[in-house]
């Protein structure tokens, strides 16, 4: 079965330069139209020099004309003898002359947006060494001032296929990882857990004081003690000062008349 060359950079290369639909571009390049959808915000094929397919062949202008006006429509190869992809045989891959100055670059760029690309696969892709990609990666490339992050497919150094494959690969190979981590945590959790309980530790098992205590918590107040439930005396000024002695038992003293403080 053929297929676009390059998709993701087909794709970037529509989604710029046409008026198609999300749906008709993702139908051509065999892409999901979220993926077309993220590649029109950005958030996807981050730095991908889109690639004309109309240079390449494999798109006419009046095929693109015609599928713009449609929305229904879905474009159609105008050659169907695209080659096969064709797969790299094993071993070093082989950079010409012409293209080894910009390996470098191109490491700079799947270091910054495929972190989880291993040493071996960036080898592999750009044809180069972990020397050189440890270089890259901490900046202690003899160059470093002048290296910047180029699509290795935009170079030349790789194709797109083969970036994509190693991409999902790594993916794959982290969520697996990923898995397995968790496994091992939910193992470890549920051990710990028998090792209490076996321990007879509280936190395993309440033990009678603590059922106890919610029983008491959760009784009604009728239960309680009848001495608890009367009530106190008011306070008074008895109480609290003693006997107060009553005015009106107190002996009167006579007042003095007139005859007294006036007489001669």
């Amino acid at each position: 079965m053929t297929e676009v060359l390059m998709p993701k950079a087909t794709a970037v290369w529509l989604v710029d330069s046409t008026t198609l639909t999300f749906d008709q571009i993702a139908a051509f390049c065999n892409l999901h139209p979220l993926e077309i959808q993220g590649i029109a915000d950005g958030e996807v094929a981050a730095g991908i020099k889109g690639v004309d397919p109309i240079a390449t062949g494999q798109l006419t202008q009046d095929e693109i004309d015609r599928c713009a006006g449609d929305a229904a429509q879905r474009l159609r190869r105008s050659d169907a003898r695209l080659r096969e992809t064709q797969r790299r045989s094993k071993g070093p891959r082989y950079t010409p002359l012409s293209r080894r100055q910009d390996r470098p670059n191109a490491i700079a760029w799947l270091v910054r947006y495929h972190a989880e690309l291993t040493d071996a696969q960036i080898s592999k892709l750009v044809g180069t060494t972990k020397q050189t990609i440890d270089a890259v990666r901490d900046r202690s490339h003899w160059n470093i001032s002048n290296i910047t992050p180029q699509d290795p497919v935009t170079l030349g150094l790789s194709t797109q296929v083969d970036l994509d494959g190693a991409v999902q690969k790594a993916q794959d190979k982290l969520q697996k990882q990923q898995a397995k981590a968790d496994r091992e945590l939910a193992k470890k959790r549920a051990a710990n857990l028998s090792a209490a309980e076996d321990a007879g530790q509280p936190s395993a098992q309440p033990d009678d004081d603590q059922e106890n205590t919610a029983a008491g918590l959760g009784a009604e107040p009728d239960a309680m003690p009848e001495a608890a439930t009367e009530s106190a005396p008011e306070p008074s000024a008895d109480n609290i000062f003693g006997d107060v002695p009553n005015s009106s038992e107190q002996p009167k003293e006579d007042a003095p008349s007139v005859e007294d403080v006036f007489r001669k």
